[in-house]
């Protein structure tokens, strides 16, 4: 067996005929390097644009070469590149799909004993290595399209490249992409880099005159369509982000087109024949592929000389501190739009519409994100556990987020399919042999005979959108009986397929009730409402939801929410499946008990007492604690003093501005430090306190003091003593909080005073204040200001308070509070 383009000597049996592998691709000038490189190193990594042919020439010229005596594994990343690409090689070798060259998809396969090229879609290597790390028969693999960077396709290069080092020395690897950053990976494989010239026909760029606007995105693909369709020849594929946007263009389209145009959507839930068709050669006239992504890779679809861009790609992202992922539509990268336009040059000249500008293109990303670092690690995490590896023992091109691995490992444990030392369990080899995500594959091995079903259900597009949450009308749909809102009858077809393959994988010998099985796959996401009007629910999992007012299970106290729409902050609940208490009971009665809730409330301002009946973050019941320890309390009541402050009263305030002008090895009397060690100092006095009004009126003092020891208090009360005693006797506080220690007090309560008062040895501010308490004078200098002022102050006191003695020598007279009696 031979490909002619590599060379005249190169023949095929005469009972083969070429077809249209007759014409010559530029990936041909470039298959002998690709050859040589195999036989040097056993690996390569292929670049090649869109167009040049290396998904169906390389593994015939590996074939042709013989390599290998083994099959060669080529991977896929979608089930219709697999099919397509198998069948254009058996095609172009006079074959049937299954002789020579066969496919292995999900629910579909054509292999004999003949076979020796084999394509997958990605996850079915890694099911072979998990099996059989050696690869027994398997002689290379190529991996196709690696730049999609799916999960399974980075594990699998892991994977291989760790099984080249220690089992297989003599396994070929080749890594083939058409917009790839090729260095990361060569280096990776240590492998040499084999670049093909461009594609064989020139795409022509046309961008919008000016940005898009305001414009429906589905109103300005459709005019952009319409002018292509005007100006160019040929067919047209038309790339959009998703179902909903094909449809609606599609209907746009319907009435508009030119005669001799079909319209042909293609999107990843239409069924396989729907698939071909759309892209499959039209007899006459033109066709209109209306596509999502799965038509960037892998494909050629006859005819297409026109590519008109969106520029929108969807992506899930997953959220791991929610738990759930999310759709996103994004602008395409550089990558993708390069991608794409290629698909207008596979067979002849044509022409790239893009829905930006030139400016605009320059902002776009280079590339898009790799799933290991946007997408949910779940399965990924039990993958590794299978294999027996942490991830920083295997090679990746992007190591795996640690944190994002964690939570991925987190969920793990709580289906049981991990230890509490990360180890494999023997649940979670059960769940990795079945072809689901774990979740699922916990509620199939662990239910009733209708888990496979709604597994299946679930692992879907929901069949019934638009329709009430509930996920009895689906059960019920797929069970042919009517419903209010009609399903989508190609959907259903594939779930029922999907469901008898899962049923004949496992013993469905558990419970059966549909909330039962949503909630053994989701146990973090049991809902229940919140009090109020509003259908709003918690989460096991901490977080919140929300139902649609008018759906009519608006008004369950428990379900479990199946799908939500991955908003952090609180999830719109898409479908969820109704339990009841007892049924939850029932299945978590290890996992649900009584505790004590001492607490501080900031809504209520004030600690609460509760005795509550838990699930994970759901409180079932919940009822007053009267008899709660003051110490739970005080501890509780902590919380409130954090959020509160400390807010000292003056007897506080004062002594805490003395106790700071003492030093090391005093204690710290800074607010930070005592902030950070409530528990040591106020914790043992705050019995009976417990609101915020309580904390209003409680005096800290006495815990402040009792920080000091006896002798600490001592030596405080000398160097800063906390009363000034009067020549009357009095004790009047000394203030501390200003940069002077100081006193304030009334004039004539100094009267006999020759001696500036001092504390600590330097003089105290004292502020003199008039009968009626206002300042008159503030003085270091008691002698000096009777000496020199106190005429002023006199003169100008005798007049306002006659009745108040002013004598003319304030150091001989005796110190006063009072008057002078009425009519002296």
């Amino acid at each position: 067996m031979s490909i002619p383009t590599l060379g005249a000597a190169a023949a095929l049996p005469d009972n083969r005929a070429m077809s249209n592998a007759d014409f010559a691709l530029p990936i041909d000038a470039v298959l002998p390097e690709v050859i040589s490189a195999l036989r040097d190193t056993c690996r390569v990594v292929l670049q090649a644009p869109p167009g040049a042919g290396k998904t169906t020439r390389v593994p015939l010229a590996m074939l042709d070469a013989r390599l290998t005596q083994g099959r060669i594994l080529m991977l896929e990343p979608r089930r219709l590149a697999a099919r397509a690409a198998a069948a254009r090689m058996a095609e172009s070798l006079g074959e049937e799909t299954g002789q020579t060259v066969g496919f292995r998809v999900r629910g579909a396969s054509a292999v004999s004993k003949n076979t020796r090229i084999e394509v997958v879609t990605e996850g079915i290597l890694t099911r072979m290595l998990q099996d059989n790390p050696d690869l027994p028969g398997i002689g290379a693999v190529i991996f196709d399209e690696f730049h999609e960077r799916s999960l399974n396709a980075d594990l699998g290069l892991a994977l291989c490249l760790e099984v080249a080092g220690a089992l297989r020395d003599d396994l070929l690897l080749v890594a083939m992409s058409a917009t790839l950053d090729a260095a990361p990976v060569a280096a990776l494989m240590a492998a040499p880099i084999v670049t093909s010239e461009g594609r064989s026909f020139e795409v022509v760029p046309r961008w919008l005159d000016k940005p898009m606007g305001k414009q429906r995105l589905e109103n300005a693909v459709a005019d952009l369509t319409l002018r292509a369709l005007a100006e160019a020849p040929g067919s047209a594929l038309v790339f959009l982000p998703g179902e909903g946007e094909i449809r609606r263009v599609e209907a746009l389209l319907r009435s508009t087109l030119p005669s001799d145009c079909t319209l042909a959507p293609l999107f990843g839930a239409l069924d396989f024949k729907t698939q071909q068709a759309a892209i499959a050669p039209v007899r006459s006239g033109r066709k209109v592929v209306l596509a999502t992504s799965i038509a960037e890779t892998s494909l050629t679809i006859e005819g297409i000389r026109i590519v008109v861009d969106a520029g929108r790609s969807r992506r899930a992202l997953f959220d791991p501190a929610s738990g759930m992922s999310r759709l996103v539509t994004e602008r395409v990268t550089r990558a993708e739009a390069t991608q794409r336009a290629g698909r207008a040059g596979r067979v002849e000249a044509g022409v790239a519409y893009k829905l930006w500008t030139r400016g605009e293109e320059g902002a776009l990303a280079a590339f898009p994100p790799a799933e290991i670092e946007a997408g949910d690690l779940t399965g990924f995490a039990l993958e590794l556990a299978l294999w027996g590896a942490q991830a920083e023992e295997l090679s990746f091109v992007t190591p795996p987020h640690a944190g994002r691995l964690a939570e991925a490992q987190a969920v793990l444990r709580m289906l049981g399919a991990l230890d509490d030392t990360g180890r494999i369990t023997d649940h979670g080899r059960k769940l990795a042999k079945l072809p689901l995500h774990p979740r699922l594959a916990h509620m199939v091995a662990r239910g009733g005979p209708r888990a496979p079903l709604l597994a299946a259900l679930l692992a879907e597009r929901d069949p019934m959108r638009g329709a009430p949450v509930d996920l009895s009308l689906r059960m019920d749909a797929l069970a042919g009986k009517r419903t209010a809102a009609a399903p989508h009858a190609p959907t259903l077809a594939r779930i029922k397929a999907e469901a008898k393959r899962l049923g004949r994988m496992t013993k469905a010998d558990g419970p059966d009730a549909l909330g039962v099985l949503a909630a053994l796959a989701y146990p973090d996401r049991l809902g229940l409402r919140r009090k109020g009007d509003a259908p709003r629910y918690v989460l096991s999992g901490g977080k919140g939801a929300v139902l649609p007012e008018a759906d009519p299970m608006a008004g369950a106290r428990l379900l479990v929410a199946t799908d939500l729409d991955g908003d952090p902050r609180e999830a719109r609940i898409r479908q969820a499946a109704l339990i009841t208490d007892a049924e939850l009971r029932a299945t978590f009665a290890d996992q649900i008990h009584w505790q004590d809730v001492c607490t501080w409330s900031r809504r209520e301002g004030r600690v609460l007492t509760r005795q509550q009946e838990v699930f994970d973050a759901l409180v079932l019941e919940d009822r007053t604690w009267p008899d709660a320890p003051a110490e739970a309390v005080a501890v509780a009541m902590l919380d409130g003093v954090r959020q509160l402050g400390l807010k000292p009263g003056k007897a506080a305030t004062l002594f805490l501005a003395r106790a700071r002008l003492m030093s090391a090895p005093f204690p710290d009397f800074s607010e930070a430090h005592l902030m950070e060690t409530l528990d040591d100092w106020l914790l043992p006095h705050l019995a009976g306190v417990r609101s915020t009004g309580d904390w209003k009126g409680f005096d800290i003092t006495p815990a402040l003091k009792a920080r000091l020891t006896w002798e600490q208090q001592q030596e405080l009360d000398r160097a800063a003593p906390a009363h000034f005693e009067t020549p009357l006797g009095r004790r009047v506080a000394i203030d501390y909080s200003g940069e002077l220690p100081g006193i304030s007090l009334r004039l004539q309560e100094m009267f006999g005073v020759t001696r500036h008062p001092t504390v600590g040895g330097q003089p105290l501010q004292v502020t003199l204040l008039s009968p009626a308490q206002r300042p008159v004078q503030v003085t270091m200098d008691i002698p000096g200001f009777w000496a020199s002022s106190y005429a002023d102050v006199r003169k100008d006191m005798r007049g306002r308070y006659p009745r108040h003695p002013w004598p003319e020598d304030p150091t001989v007279a005796d110190p006063t509070l009072r008057a002078k009696p009425r009519g002296t």
